[in-house]
Order: C-alpha cells, then sequence, then structure tokens
C-alpha cells in the first residue's frame, strides 16, 4: 500500500490557531500532550538513540535514498493551516460519534470515536484527523478523513492508549503506512518553546522496501532490499556541526541527534513532520533545508520483518 505523497504545499492561507498551552514536562521526561503522557520514556519513540550503534547498511541506505529524490531536509509544517497535521484536545467525555471505514475497514479499530465535527482536517491528500482525549489518554486517529451527515467516513482509523505504547497486530496498517501512531512524531511548537524535544520525528521517504522494523507493523513498498523499511531509524550524526543554526531549527536538530527519525510512510524524501501552529517562525525553519541527507546515519534498531 502506498500513500500518496507529501501533504499541503506552503501556501497564503490563514495563519494556524496557536496550539493550546501545554505544561512542559520535567528535563528528561516523556512528552506530554492534553495533560497525558505520550508513551512511557522506554518506549521506542521517546527513547534516547544518541549512542546505539549504527546500522552495518546505514551508508546503503542512506545512497539508495538518495538515488530516488530530494536529499535535504524539509519541514512539512509551518504557521499556515494548510501546512502540516493538525491535532485536537478535546475534554474526558467528549460525545463519540459513528465512524465509518471505506477503505481499510477490516484493520482499523471499530468507532465510535470522540471526534467533534469541527475537529480540524489535515489539507493535501491525506486528510488525517488527530483527537486527544483528556483524563482517558486516548488518542484517535483519521486517514482520508470526510465529515458525513452522522459522524465521520474515513479510510481507515485507528485508536492508542497513550499510557501503555500498544502495538497494533502484525502486519496491520494505521492511518499510517507503517501501522505507528502519527501524533507522537509530530514536532510541535510548544516543545519547541519549552526549550526541547524529547522524541523522535515523522519522516517520509519516496521509495520504500516491503518490509518493517518494529515499532512499525506494516511494509513500505517494492522489493528493492537497499531501501528504507517502515520503522527504520535515522540519526543526525553527531558530528554534523550545529553551530551555525539558530532558534526553533536549533533545537529540532539537537532532536534529532538524541531521538532520530522514524520512517512512518511512503511520501517525498526528507519530509519532517509537524503540526500546524501561528507560533512557528517559516524563515527559521527554512534553515532545516539546508542540512543533508549523508549527515544522517542509519541506526540498528533491529530485524526486518516481511509478510511470508
Amino acid at each position: 500500500m502506498r500513500r500518496e505523497v507529501g501533504s499541503a504545499l506552503r501556501g497564503d492561507q490563514g495563519l494556524a490557531p496557536r496550539a493550546p498551552a501545554e505544561t512542559p514536562p520535567a528535563p528528561d521526561g516523556v512528552p506530554t500532550v492534553g495533560g497525558c503522557p505520550v508513551f512511557g520514556p522506554d518506549n521506542p519513540w521517546n527513547r534516547d538513540i544518541s549512542n546505539d550503534p549504527v546500522d552495518p547498511r546505514s551508508a546503503a541506505y542512506i545512497a539508495n535514498i538518495a538515488a530516488h529524490g530530494p536529499h535535504t531536509l524539509h519541514p512539512d509544517f509551518g504557521a499556515r493551516a494548510r501546512y502540516g497535521i493538525p491535532y485536537m484536545i478535546v475534554p474526558q467525555g467528549t460525545e463519540p460519534v459513528t465512524v465509518r471505514f471505506d477503505e481499510y475497514g477490516a484493520e482499523s479499530d471499530p468507532g465510535p470515536y470522540p471526534i467533534p465535527m469541527n475537529a480540524p482536517i489535515e489539507a493535501g491528500r491525506d486528510h488525517h484527523v488527530i483527537v486527544v482525549e483528556r483524563g482517558t489518554c486516548r488518542l484517535y486517529e483519521l486517514y482520508h478523513a470526510r465529515r458525513s451527515r452522522n459522524g465521520w467516513l474515513a479510510g481507515a482509523g485507528a485508536a492508542f492508549d497513550l499510557r501503555n505504547g500498544t502495538q497494533r497486530p502484525r502486519g496491520w496498517t494505521s492511518c499510517d503506512q507503517a501501522g505507528l501512531p502519527i501524533l507522537p512524531g509530530l514536532a510541535r511548537r510548544t516543545e519547541v518553546t519549552a526549550g526541547a524535544i524529547r522524541h523522535a520525528l515523522r519522516v517520509t521517504f519516496d521509495h520504500t522496501q516491503a518490509g518493517w522494523i518494529a515499532p512499525a507493523n506494516h511494509p513500505g513498498g517494492g522489493d528493492d532490499r537497499d531501501a528504507p523499511p517502515m520503522g527504520l531509524r535515522l540519526r543526525l550524526k553527531a558530528s554534523y556541526d550545529l553551530a551555525g543554526f539558530t532558534g526553533q531549527t536549533r533545537i529540532i536538530l539537537e532532536a534529532l541527534k538524541r531521538y532520530g527519525l522514524i520512517v512512518a510512510d511512503t511520501g517525498t524524501n526528507w519530509f519532517i513532520s509537524g503540526a500546524p501552529d501561528a507560533g512557528w517562525d517559516e524563515d527559521d525553519l527554512d534553515q532545516l533545508t539546508s542540512v543533508p541527507g549523508d549527515a544522517f546515519e542509519v541506526v540498528a534498531s533491529g530485524p526486518i520483518e516481511r509478510h511470508p
């Protein structure tokens, strides 16, 4: 299964709303959203990989990525509402509504979901909707979401408990090709304002292979064994000099040295995901486009799994 490439293009649409004020975690604490932990400290999204060994095939992966598309980082989020993947925090007890699935229903968690009809829909092609319910700490995500008369119609849907990080069944997709949750991999402006991103970020590549590495559960594209599988973990090299980078970009790059990137979907090379927020400084974020792909290395993360 191949998702559409990329998300919304930068445009002249209005600024995104600012995200709700969040209490920043304690130093080295786990990320939080809506008063909920976004998984535990040992969850792969939150684990410090700065000292993990390099995968023996790192150079082959990086060369393969370079041969199939752009070879510099790109922030796939910004200050405008049409640029990034939005999310919404709702109160505990929000009334659930019907959700019907018309693409991957067999691998979707059945509704109803507590997703208000005014929840923001991602612009572009994937039309993700993401909601966190306070109190229950449940995460609800939709793919190809559309409002219907009695609720939502979507291509797929997935629900996650943010307190335990339980993975989806082996071989299942989610609202991302890799079968992963989307929210834990988004760059959020509130984190940057607090001084640090304490988790890996979501990344896409144009040419992927039909395999996955845990915590991913679902394969990428073709038979090229040098292409990145879903769940592959990449890290900005410790030797890459950050002295010339400033502001929001500097904090993002520091996170990429400590937590790295996780391949979550097939899409444009080196597009890293974030939530739209009027507080992003797009001139600052443009510094990311100067970071080349060969400044990264692949971390040894475990065996590649495949469908029989």
